[in-house]
């Protein structure tokens, strides 16, 4: 966990490899500030950031900032949807199109691996588009009625959207399966740690999301509607 990572270790003394390898979202901080996480990744962060004259003050913010699990979660609508709008739609948005790029790469440079995730790129890349497209009616037609208090029509998209989360359960299996769980094979080089581990925070943010929506958001306004507990992926 994150947390855990700080506590042990502050990030200017760690590797810009090792964070590469396990903070989900850093390869694009290192990518921003043009720091070599793969093969000059096995330099400690300070050392790195020095070299190349980048403000290592703003990349240990912008890492620190990616810690996806600083804030409680509040239960009441209005705050809730804020919530949901700041940690899951603004961060889905901002990851996928990087692990759209790690999968390309490690399709492209370990091609011949056996273990080689092929086909994972495609699979992100549809993921996206398709969830873009879910979180756009949320934010543009069913956050902003629920925000209003609600009506007595809104059964019907909060139907729609329960729907919807049950497609995205299925694409993340088949993603799970593209790379076996998330396993690495031996020797994995450090943008496939990164692709893995990105891709294990996506789909552990994603069952958090659809749960927060399914359990405790939309049961508040669609009452006759029993709560039923989402389970998507494996465990």
């Amino acid at each position: 966990m994150p947390n855990e990572m700080h506590a042990r270790r502050p990030f200017e003394k760690r590797t810009v490899g090792a964070i590469a390898a396990e903070l989900p979202g850093a390869t694009a901080v290192f990518r921003k500030h043009k720091l070599d996480f793969c093969c000059g990744g096995d330099v400690a962060l300070e050392k790195a950031a020095q070299a190349k004259g980048a403000p290592l003050d703003e990349i240990v913010g912008q890492l620190e900032a990616l810690d996806p699990y600083a804030a409680e979660t509040p239960s009441e609508p209005n705050a809730l949807i804020d919530h949901i709008l700041r940690r899951y739609h603004d961060v889905h948005r901002q990851e996928l199109p990087e692990l759209v790029r790690l999968a390309k790469r490690v399709e492209a440079v370990h091609r011949d691996h056996p273990q080689v995730p092929a086909g994972l790129a495609a699979a992100l890349g549809e993921l996206a588009a398709e969830l873009d497209t879910h979180m756009r009616k949320e934010e543009e037609i069913l956050f902003p009625l629920m925000c209003e208090g609600g009506s007595s029509m809104i059964g019907h998209p909060i139907a729609r959207m329960r729907l919807e989360h049950d497609d995205v359960g299925e694409q993340l299996r088949r993603i799970e399966a593209l790379t076996h769980n998330c396993e690495l094979p031996d020797g994995a080089c450090t943008t496939w740690h990164a692709l893995y581990a990105g891709v294990r925070k996506l789909i552990d943010d994603l069952m958090q999301h659809i749960h927060l929506e399914n359990n405790v958001l939309f049961p508040q306004f669609a009452t006759e509607q029993p709560a039923t507990p989402v389970c998507i992926g494996h465990h």
